[in-house]
């Protein structure tokens, strides 16, 4: 019974963290196309940098 619980532990494991990481691709190509838009669309009289820092 052990043995079944620990395979079954570990599946379940795996599963979280591949949905952990497809969740944090879909978190970066949303702050890719934030970023890319915010590079676009600067106001006309800027130095270039649309962000403070």
């Amino acid at each position: 019974m052990l043995p079944l619980l620990l395979v079954l532990l570990l599946a379940l494991l795996l599963f979280g963290i591949g949905f952990a990481v497809k969740v944090l691709w879909w978190v970066a190509v949303a702050v890719l196309v934030v970023w890319l838009l915010g590079f676009i669309a600067r106001p006309a009289g800027s130095s270039g940098r649309w962000y403070r820092w």
